[in-house]
């Protein structure tokens, strides 16, 4: 559970925009939609190894040229 102390005096808006971002940090939804359905453990390994792979290309491909 998320708590944001709202100051006194403190704009509504403000303390708002503190939720989003503290909420975005902790991927709060990242972990919803995660549980929402189940993930084979081999599944996820692979898409872990192919997006290692992809990011290892644009690596590479950018010390190159």
């Amino acid at each position: 559970m998320l708590i944001i102390p709202v100051k006194e005096g403190e704009n509504i808006d403000r303390a708002l925009k503190r939720y989003k971002r503290k909420f975005d940090r902790t991927k709060t939804m990242k972990n919803l939609r995660a549980r929402k359905n189940f993930t084979k453990p081999s599944v996820a390994n692979r898409a872990q190894r192919i997006k290692a792979s992809y990011v290892q290309r644009l690596r590479t491909q950018e010390e190159v040229g």
